[in-house]
């Protein structure tokens, strides 16, 4: 089968978006802490072989880490970046089709936000070129990798970015048609193809 584009852009992996390791957080610790932190831990605890590196003294940071925090647009991103493109033995992300300035979440994530208020998560995707003929497919990976993913509360919408596909009105609409996408996924080889693409997920 001919690929509708044989040489796409590609980006390298270091340059996707990422979520970066907050820094400054760990506070000074005085000589008072440290002595007492000694006093309290037994040896065996600080053996790596234990698997236990960090002193007690880092607690306050790692709970800090783990703490819920609100889903964002980074997080939607690295959901479905790695969905493998249906032509390319490539990313989304790679190929540029997902970019991080054009997911948009509303409300903005908050960690106060009531965990039952209605989410909507609006993806923007660029086909590689303009008559992408896998254009539907590929949206429809994006959203059943968010609907897997996110909560009950999330509404997903995926559209073609505006001028980036010549017939993204009709792409849209396919898209948005909850009965049409329903009917798709009953489909064998299409529920294959969109497996598939969704191995590649981390």
């Amino acid at each position: 089968m001919e690929k509708d584009n044989a040489n796409p852009t590609i980006l390298n992996t270091s340059q996707l978006p990422t979520r970066q390791r907050k820094k400054g957080r760990r506070v000074q610790r005085t000589a008072e802490s440290k002595i007492l932190d000694i006093m309290r831990k037994p040896q065996y605890l600080s053996d790596s072989l234990y698997g236990f590196g960090t002193s007690w003294s880092d607690d306050t940071e790692s709970d800090d880490e783990f703490a819920a925090e609100p889903i964002d647009e980074q997080e939607v991103y690295d959901l479905i970046s790695t969905i493998s493109d249906p032509e390319h033995p490539l990313s989304l992300g790679q190929l540029a089709v997902v970019n991080l300035p054009d997911i948009h979440i509303s409300p903005s994530p908050s960690v106060d936000a009531d965990p039952n208020t209605l989410t909507q998560v609006l993806v923007k995707i660029t086909p590689t070129i303009t008559h992408c003929s896998l254009a539907t497919v590929i949206g429809l990976g994006i959203r059943v990798r968010l609907e897997q993913a996110l909560p009950p509360n999330y509404r997903v919408d995926v559209v073609i970015k505006e001028g980036t596909h010549s017939q993204d009105d009709q792409v849209n609409k396919q898209l948005a048609d909850k009965e049409r996408v329903a009917a798709a996924l009953e489909n064998d080889t299409l529920k294959g193809v969109l497996d598939k693409m969704l191995e590649t997920c981390i």
